[in-house]
């Protein structure tokens, strides 16, 4: 899995990487804060292989939970309370406490509730980003929303979805979060997740009636906190069981996700010591992994990691024939034992693979990546410092000639193999899915 671009080296430097642009990007943005959220801020998806997900909170508004003492917050911040009387848990209402300046996307999104009060409309405030967004921008497609999303492809392959947010003080939950008992992750760990904070997203319990003025409560930077915390074979587990969903259980309705499996793992790691993950325990932990999807999809159940109250399955749209069904195939995978790995497609074919030109290969894709994300932030950086893109740099130069060094090598040597131009131009693709 090293060679196939998820070891630790790569996976801290994505991280990092990430992590720059987001701080070269909130450089130049005064009422949002971005933040790059999911696998691509785990560091744990190659370039294209996945969305990137971004979690953009709007800066001059925050909710609060009931209990917080609004002196404590700066006049110039507008405030709402987080009103949880008869939703689902993790969900929300939100009514406006005071009012600072507001966005027009918050102002048009204001609706009375009947008894004198404005609530803020998870429907209309979600409408609002999607009417603002630039519909006409070159070589960007939008795609039709998902859940709090707005999904977009630019150039046809760089998937983004792009989530707008307002931040969050409930202490209270947090506080619950903290205190239980648990093998993982550290106290200091644990603190510095309680110190992000959470968000609320424009999205309500599927099944509520009032879904349109809910929220959902959610902990984005904490969670990639956690999984930033997970060792090398905690976070392969995670990888291979999304290849296992992707490859060989194939949802096709999102009745089940990667997030319910990122959940299974957080909770594998709270429960168990941290010594018992090293690499030659990865397959125990992978059908440990398993056995806990089954038992999640028979009963219906998954605890959220941080809301127990909150189950990841209800609602789910899981019907009975597909869950038997499922059962059925997952029981088959935990008796395959370690032969469960030659299901997969990049398993399989790096076991088939000659070791020398899989080493090469390797080598040439993880190093193109690497000068993908650093001329993504070197770009970033020229327009911070200059105003524009393509102004004269020397290191934007080197990693642009560097890159078409590596395409150049690549091509002569698939060429040499007999591999047609048309296979080539594929091959570049995939070398980032």
């Amino acid at each position: 899995m090293t060679r196939l671009g998820y070891g630790e080296e790569i996976r801290r430097w994505r991280v990092e990487k990430y992590c720059e642009y987001d701080r070269l990007i909130n450089a130049q943005l005064p009422s949002l804060t971005v933040k790059t959220a999911g696998s691509k801020a785990e560091g744990l998806t190659c370039l294209c292989e996945s969305d990137r997900d971004l979690l953009i909170a709007l800066n001059g508004v925050i909710c609060v939970e009931t209990g917080i003492n609004l002196n404590t917050i700066p006049d110039d911040i507008s405030v709402f309370w987080m009103d949880d009387t008869g939703v689902y848990p993790g969900h929300c209402i939100l009514l406006l406490k005071r009012q600072a300046r507001f966005l027009h996307a918050i102002r048009d999104a204001l609706c009375e509730n009947g008894y004198g009060e404005l609530l803020l409309s998870s429907v209309l405030f979600i409408d609002e980003f999607s009417r603002l967004t630039n519909k006409h921008e070159n070589e960007t497609v939008y795609h039709e929303r998902a859940g709090p999303a707005l999904p977009q492809t630019w150039r046809g392959i760089f998937k983004l979805d792009t989530v707008y947010s307002i931040r969050c003080q409930c202490p209270s939950i947090l506080r619950r979060w903290a205190v239980r008992p648990r093998h993982w992750p550290q106290s200091v760990v644990v603190q510095r997740v309680v110190s992000l904070g959470a968000y609320v997203t424009p999205t309500g319990f599927k099944e509520s009636e009032n879904k349109h003025i809910e929220w959902r409560i959610c902990f984005n930077s904490g969670e990639t906190e956690l999984m930033n915390n997970l060792n090398d074979t905690q976070a392969k587990v995670y990888v291979l069981l999304k290849w296992i969903l992707k490859e060989i259980i194939k949802p096709t309705n999102k009745e089940i996700t990667s997030y319910v499996l990122k959940n299974i793992i957080l909770w594998q790691a709270e429960n168990t010591p941290q010594t018992e993950f090293h690499s030659r325990s990865l397959l125990h932990w992978l059908h440990d992994g398993l056995r806990g999807l089954r038992t999640a999809i028979e009963k219906k159940i998954l605890n959220y990691y941080m809301i127990p109250e909150r189950n990841l399955m209800e609602a789910c749209g899981l019907e009975d024939a597909l869950k038997r069904k499922w059962i059925i195939d997952i029981t088959e995978m935990i008796e395959m034992g370690p032969n469960v790995l030659l299901r997969l497609e990049k398993i399989r074919k790096a076991i088939v693979a000659s070791p020398e030109p899989m080493l090469w290969y390797s080598k040439r894709r993880t190093e193109l990546e690497m000068l993908f994300l650093e001329e993504m932030n070197r770009d970033q950086k020229c327009i911070n410092e200059n105003g524009e893109q393509d102004v004269p740099d020397f290191m934007l130069y080197a990693l642009r000639k560097r890159k078409k060094e590596i395409k150049l090598e690549v091509e002569r040597r698939m060429l040499m193999e007999g591999c047609s131009r048309n296979e080539i131009l594929k091959l570049f693709y995939r070398m980032f899915i």
